[in-house]
């Protein structure tokens, strides 16, 4: 189903889209029928320059005399976002084009621009580079670090309930890159698994640190409205008090909450529903929907998910802490993250000799015992052999392959064709 604002693609089942946070499926708070009490916490509103029709770019396109358009990489409340290549730096990066309503406020651009200042100072492997922000003849866009990869919410539609190990592997990483941010003074806001990237390798990524913020805008909403998607934002920034680092940090926690259970904490038709639950109600515990999870996590989870930000951790590396003790307990298999599938977006390819040694190996065993076999029912076929008894020559070789294990399974490998062959009566 397409957002009326951003014309995002979402879930049939969604009440807010993903991108831009706006009402979907008939929930728009303007709409008849909607009646919110005198206490209701702001609500985000539509209005008619959100529907502006936004400049899009051809593949093959040049935009702003230097950048190559490769192709487009989605669109959200902000703009829409390509895969674009610099000329002048030579390199692969993604370009967020913002939409005339923001780019033709002023105040907002000045805004964005100073937001964007900030985020530029982090340096993080877990975090994706803002490099400027530029105008082409009234159009302003972003450039950034381009990241071949899917985000989290993908992932998480193909994966379903992940394991614990795997929940650490991640939360790992998105912790050590907010711990980075907030150092420097920036807190992200709009935190949800649509913002972090998740590369081939399973490294993490967190996209659009000082968005969300730049976003509060005239033109685009009144006074005191908030912007964001409700399911991960943080009691206080849904009754549009300011956020700080402990409102990431509730966001954190409904991402992990999440990833363990295959389920948001609190969800509600409307954005007036879902603060209600955060007010009135507690979360489930994730155990009841994941008996396999660890009490120290569930604990981490339910604590990031404090309705009073006091009562939460005070800052990320008091998560990371608690991620240690958790992490000791999860087998290493649990950790590995599988490969994210190969889209149009991905050109890496990796290469490891194992791939093709390991194949190779179990092929000509393959091939062995299936000659064998052939012999054998040729031999009962013909009669007792009027010679001796067969023999098998297993003539010495040298494994140039340098992993060990490659050493290892050569060695298994010719012991258990031997061993099949003697079972079969071939060396009687």
């Amino acid at each position: 189903m397409k957002c009326p604002v951003c014309r995002s693609e979402n879930a049939d089942t969604a009440h807010f889209c993903a991108e831009c946070g706006a009402p979907i499926r008939g929930h728009d708070p303007a709409s008849k029928g909607f009646s919110p009490g005198p206490h209701d916490p702001p609500r985000p509103v539509v209005t008619e320059t959100m529907a502006t029709v936004q400049k899009e770019l051809t593949t093959g396109s040049t935009f702003a005399g230097r950048y190559q358009v490769i192709e487009e990489l989605g669109h959200g409340g902000m703009g829409r976002v390509y895969k674009i290549f610099d000329t002048k730096t030579k390199e692969k990066i993604a370009l967020k084009l913002i939409k005339p309503e923001i780019s033709s406020d002023g105040e907002a651009i000045e805004r964005f621009d100073n937001e964007l200042r900030l985020a530029r100072r982090i340096s993080h492997r877990n975090v994706c580079r803002m490099y400027d922000l530029g105008d082409d003849n009234g159009t302003h866009y972003i450039t950034m670090e381009y990241v071949s990869g899917e985000d989290l919410k993908s992932v998480l539609r193909m994966m379903g309930q992940m394991s614990a190990g795997k929940t650490v592997y991640i939360a790992r990483q998105i912790s050590e890159g907010l711990a980075e941010a907030h150092r420097l003074g920036v807190v992200h806001r709009d935190l949800k698994p649509q913002n972090i990237m998740i590369d081939r390798e399973g490294n993490v990524r967190i996209m659009d640190f000082g968005i969300a913020r730049s976003l509060k805008m005239k033109g685009l909403t009144g006074a005191g409205v908030v912007i964001g998607t409700p399911e991960y934002m943080s009691p206080e920034q849904m009754e549009a008090k300011e956020a700080d680092a402990r409102s990431d940090i509730y966001s954190l926690g409904v991402i992990l909450y999440e990833m363990v259970t295959g389920k948001l904490p609190f969800e509600g038709e409307t954005f007036v529903a879902i603060a209600l639950k955060q007010k009135t109600e507690t979360p489930r515990n994730p155990m009841d929907l994941n008996p396999q999870l660890p009490g120290e996590l569930e604990r981490l989870i339910l604590r990031c998910l404090e309705r009073d930000r006091e009562k939460r951790f005070q800052g990320v590396d008091a998560i990371l802490e608690e991620l240690d003790k958790v992490e000791k307990g999860v087998t290493t298999t649990e950790k590995v993250l599988p490969t994210v599938p190969s889209t149009s977006r991905q050109i890496t390819v990796s290469f490891s000799p194992k791939k093709i040694v390991v194949p190779a190996l179990i092929a000509i065993a393959v091939i062995a015992a299936g000659i064998g076999l052939w012999r054998l029912f040729l031999r009962r076929d013909a009669g007792p052999a009027t010679g001796g008894k067969p023999s098998l020559a297993v003539l010495p070789f040298e494994n140039r392959n340098p992993e060990g294990d490659s050493a290892d399974l050569c060695r298994e490998t010719m012991i258990g064709i031997y061993d099949k062959m003697t079972h079969l009566g071939m060396f009687d």
